[in-house]
């Protein structure tokens, strides 16, 4: 594909983006709240929209793609486990919600570290998060990179396109911090849903419609069909895989967070259920889109290459791919920008701000601003190392979020959970991911991930058995969400039966 036309799609991308991102400005922002949760005013249909570009980056239509064509129809079990765990969203989502609310919490560290009554709780799940989710953000950053580079036949190199990338995300933060990036998120995840479902169905056409396509999975491509089909399946394989994904909307701070930011409930429910609808067409046009890619270009040393060789075939006319190209590049920086902001949130409010005394929102907003451009340089230079598949890097990313997961479910549903019960498990099964990743160790053929979970689940149950629970903090912080869930069960009822009377 010519270098000009990709050029000018990263200009007409640039444009547009930082048009809208400066009409998302509403005058100066001097609070914490009001930069990184958007004053807690977003309404269902932009926070659908924005959550479904965060989450959906570079992963699915890169990632996800290039496990298509590593291992075939498995990665679409190991997808709808992701859709499994979003239950939790509807089940936690309301209960993080009230609680931001009510309290003022920014960040998820910081509710953790109200809620068991202990500053340092909040410093420790801070720090865990910057250290697992930088390499999360390099995923996206090389994600970028394969992507230029594949489409020009490498006239524009992996190192151009992460610079780029990189670039993007540090201007759309600092021009008006969330409110900004929800607002160039929804136009990029529209395009993208449109136009990534566009281009595979003109693919799969230009392969002789459905019928033919299936039909030469099935003959020339068996085992792509079934798992654990050419063996990368494997179940252990499977179950290290989707232990972190199922968890990856509680675990990751750059998803729970923004469940603080909707305007209600109800702006809350409409959120996830955009999110699910988007989710579950994005999630299917990814599958055919890599075993299209299968189909066209059989024996690719590096699967996440995929993606780039389809929008470069002469069956994507050039405007369509390009097109795509900057919807999936979009999506990529929307997920580093997202995960700038959080990890810069919880480095002010939650670090910087408990460890030093006295200080201000506006000092705090500060030193947010100021680690976002370090946060970027980091995953920058993580990225140009190239490991691996962009799939399995993002699993074992989340892999050492799930430590946390233990802590977050006893915040709402376990009176007896104790600070020393939280940092014990975060630290100790933290350093064990750590060390597992490094060695390339799997204990019995399980990843990092299922014994980080399994670990920290153990330490925080039997330490916070061994020490002295917050008994006032936790009922205060329970009772209250009960007491507002029935509330508002009740107001729900009565809507429904004056509804019904009026009908």
């Amino acid at each position: 594909m010519d270098n000009r036309l990709i050029w000018l799609g990263f200009a007409i991308y640039a444009v547009i983006s930082l048009y809208i991102a400066y009409l998302s400005r509403k005058g100066k922002e001097t609070s914490m709240s009001g930069y990184f949760l958007g004053n807690r005013k977003m309404n269902g249909f932009v926070s659908a929209l924005s959550y479904s570009a965060t989450t959906y980056s570079a992963f699915m239509m890169v990632g996800l793609a290039g496990l298509t064509y590593r291992g075939g129809v498995g990665a679409l079990g190991f997808e709808m486990i992701y859709f499994a765990g979003v239950t939790l969203v509807a089940f936690f989502g309301p209960r993080f919600w009230l609680v931001g609310k009510k309290y003022g919490y920014v960040t998820p560290s910081e509710m953790l570290g109200d809620r068991y009554d202990n500053k340092m709780v909040a410093v420790v799940i801070s720090i865990a998060s910057c250290v697992f989710l930088i390499p999360y953000s390099a995923v996206q950053l090389a994600g970028v990179g394969y992507l230029v580079e594949g489409m020009t036949n490498g006239g524009i190199s992996f190192t151009t396109g992460v610079i780029i990338a990189t670039i993007f995300a540090i201007v759309f933060s600092f021009i008006a911090g969330i409110r900004s990036v929800m607002w160039t998120d929804s136009l990029q995840a529209l395009v993208m849903i449109v136009a990534s479902t566009t281009v595979v169905i003109l693919i799969i056409q230009g392969l002789g419609g459905f019928n033919e396509f299936f039909g030469t999975l099935e003959l020339g491509y068996t085992e792509t069909l079934s798992v654990p089909g050419n063996g990368f399946w494997s179940i252990a394989t499977f179950i290290s895989m989707t232990v972190p994904w199922l968890f990856f909307s509680l675990s990751n701070p750059q998803v729970s967070q923004r469940l603080y930011m909707p305007s209600s409930l109800k702006s809350l429910r409409g959120m996830l259920m955009g999110f699910l609808v988007f989710g579950f067409i994005y999630t299917l046009v990814s599958v055919l889109w890599g075993f299209s890619a299968l189909i066209m270009f059989p024996g690719l040393e590096n699967p996440d290459i995929a993606t780039p060789s389809l929008l470069s075939s002469d069956l994507v006319p050039t405007v369509l791919g390009i097109i795509v190209m900057i919807a999936i590049i979009a999506a990529a920086i929307s997920t580093i920008d997202s995960i700038m902001l959080t990890l810069s949130s919880l480095f002010a409010r939650d670090v910087y701000g408990n460890l030093k005394s006295g200080v201000g929102e506006k000092q705090q907003l500060k030193v947010g601003k100021f680690v976002m451009p370090v946060i970027a340089i980091m995953a920058f230079a993580f990225a140009q190392m190239q490991l691996d598949l962009i799939a399995v890097l993002s699993v074992a990313s989340s892999a050492g979020l799930t430590v946390a997961v233990p802590a977050i479910f006893g915040a709402f549903f376990w009176k007896k959970g104790t600070s020393a019960g939280v940092i014990s498990s975060v630290v100790v099964a933290g350093i064990l991911v750590l060390a597992l990743e490094f060695m390339k160790y799997k204990p019995f053929g399980l990843g990092s991930g299922v014994w980080g979970l399994v670990v920290s689940t153990v330490l925080f149950i039997v330490v916070s058995l061994f020490t002295k629970a917050p008994v006032h903090k936790a009922n205060e912080f329970m009772d209250y969400i009960q007491s507002e869930m029935r509330n508002n069960l009740k107001s729900k009822k009565s809507t429904e039966i004056r509804t019904t009377k009026i009908s």
